[in-house]
């Protein structure tokens, strides 16, 4: 039971994380940039994954175009491996949520031995979105068209906190593993209580 309660606490915290590596994904707020015209009209201008936003033209249009690449094939290049990264992240959650549902239905044997392959998984989720936010970070910081006033947006923080807590998951799980005991007792198959009955009459 202990277990149990061990990984019913873990997936809830590991839908918060996917479902802020979602939102990260779904809000074009990776890096951004706020300004005032002398006539204190606001300006808001943001980086998406897959979208650019203007307050100017109040539109968001998809990128990076092809025109946006011309004489920066590098910036489009490491733009378009973050999109990647973060939706095989994507991809690797949903892996991972099948493998909680089949820990937690499948019984003692799958809730003692099937760790590994969830802490595992989590890792490599974490990893992924590091790796992710690493590059838009490397961009932030390097790239000539984030003068400064840009910033790092909560798209960004939503990545961050989610691959972190991935990790974190990972460790726990891994030392929930390793320091819980064995649960005690054994679980009957279908039948086997009704077998017993039987046998008794007998």
């Amino acid at each position: 039971m202990t277990r149990r309660l061990v990984y019913g606490g873990a997936l809830i915290a590991f839908l918060a994380a996917s479902a802020l590596t979602l939102t990260s994904i779904l809000i074009p707020r990776w890096i951004s940039w706020d300004s005032e015209t002398p006539s204190r009209e606001k300006i808001h201008y943001t980086y998406g994954l897959h979208h650019r936003c203007s307050s100017l033209t109040k539109t968001c249009n998809y990128f990076p175009h092809e025109e946006d690449c011309h004489g920066d094939r590098y910036f489009c290049s490491m733009w378009r491996s973050v999109g990647f990264l973060i939706s095989f992240a994507i991809v690797l959650e949903g892996m991972t949520l099948i493998t909680y549902i089949v820990i937690l239905i499948g019984g003692k044997q799958k809730r003692e031995s099937g760790w590994k392959i969830l802490a595992g998984l989590h890792f490599l989720c974490g990893a992924v979105e590091c790796a992710g936010m690493a590059i838009i970070a490397y961009l932030y910081e390097n790239d000539d068209r984030f003068f400064p006033g840009w910033k790092l947006d909560i798209s960004w923080i939503f990545c961050t906190i989610s691959w972190s807590l991935l990790m974190l998951l990972g460790a726990g799980i891994t030392a929930m593993a390793l320091l819980l005991p064995s649960e005690g007792g054994y679980e009957l198959i279908p039948g086997d209580d009704w077998g017993q009955v039987r046998g008794q009459d007998d």
